[in-house]
This record gives C-alpha cells, sequence and structure tokens, in this order.
C-alpha cells in the first residue's frame, strides 16, 4: 500500500525571517503602488467616508484623562560612562529610554 501524499495546503510553510530594515526597503510592486496612491489621494483630499467607524464605542473624558502625557521635570543626574554608552548605542532619545526604564521599574516595584 503506498502513502497517501499530503496536499499542498496541509504542508507547513518554511518560516520567513525579515527584518525591518528588509522591509522598508523593498520596492514596492505596481499593484502596491497603485493601492497606495489612492489612499494617499483620500487622504490629502479629506476623505475619510470609506472608513466605518460605528464600532467604536466613544470614549467619555475619564478615559480621554488617562491618555494626557505626564507632566516632564527637567533633570541633571550623572550616570556611569557604560550605561551611557549602552543608552546612546541605540540612538537618539536617551532621555526618553532612561524615563521608560524608570517607569517600568517604578510601576513593578508596587
Amino acid at each position: 500500500m503506498t502513502k497517501k501524499k499530503s496536499s499542498a495546503s496541509s504542508q507547513r510553510a518554511k518560516p520567513i525571517s525579515l527584518s525591518a530594515e528588509s522591509i522598508f526597503s523593498k520596492v514596492p510592486s505596481k499593484k502596491q503602488k497603485a493601492v497606495l496612491s489612492r489612499i494617499t489621494k483620500r487622504q490629502a483630499a479629506g476623505n475619510d467616508s470609506g472608513i466605518d467607524y460605528s464600532d467604536i464605542p466613544s470614549l467619555n473624558d475619564q478615559q480621554l484623562l488617562q491618555f494626557r502625557r505626564s507632566r516632564k521635570v527637567l533633570v541633571a543626574a550623572r550616570i556611569d560612562q557604560e550605561v551611557y554608552d549602552w543608552l546612546m548605542k541605540y540612538g537618539k532619545g536617551y532621555s526618553t529610554r532612561i524615563n521608560g526604564i524608570l517607569r517600568t521599574v517604578m510601576e513593578n516595584a508596587g
């Protein structure tokens, strides 16, 4: 008795590994360019009639307040050179990165 061949739809696909850089540097196809062009024209004209907002619940004032950014305070701090180098390794925005790290520690401390 011969073994039954599995159908193509049931075969597992090989995992694809892509970096953000390879995705953003990939040239769009003609079809993708046409779609992007239509979207760009609608946005430029302020035409959002194709968007269905009916399933989005409205937010009350209390819910909207939670999205307000916290007041920032300018602080000068001395940090180790290695810590500074590590923060700078990820590019600009190191003070925002420091704030995020400290906020995570604060929230986990209780």
